[in-house]
């Protein structure tokens, strides 16, 4: 009976080996060029291109200008009009983060939503175009 175990044993031992595909990426597919690794592939890249002006200038419009207008107002001194503006936010003013955050998200009425945030995030992976 122990004989027994032990083959068995041995058995699963060599399977496993012989399941592992070692070091190599062999069968393994890259993601393409420019593919923004950061969802962990949680979410799909986008549909197709994504632009300021087709994608982003409108979620701004209708989430943010209200308060973050030009002149912006005593609460929200940060301008959000431009495409200079939106894209300064995004990288020097943690933009991200707050349209991210659950406990104090912009706009301060609630967390867009995931497909609208995540359209944001890709536009910032494919470098802001315009």
């Amino acid at each position: 009976m122990k004989r027994m175990c032990n083959l068995a044993v041995l058995a699963l031992l060599l399977i496993a080996a012989g399941c592992s595909g070692g070091d190599t990426d062999e069968g393994v597919m890259n993601p393409p060029d420019g593919n923004n690794d950061n969802n962990n592939g949680n979410n799909p890249p986008p549909a197709g291109p994504v632009s300021y002006q087709d994608d982003i200038r409108v979620i701004i419009q209708n989430n943010c200008t209200s308060c973050h207008s030009n002149p912006p107002t005593q609460n929200a001194p940060m301008s959000l009009t431009t495409y200079n503006e939106v894209r300064n936010a995004m990288e020097n003013r943690g933009l991200i983060t707050r349209i991210n955050s659950s406990s104090n998200p912009m706009p301060p009425t609630g967390r867009l939503p995931q497909a609208t945030r995540q359209l944001i995030e890709d536009w910032e992976a494919l470098g802001f175009p315009e």
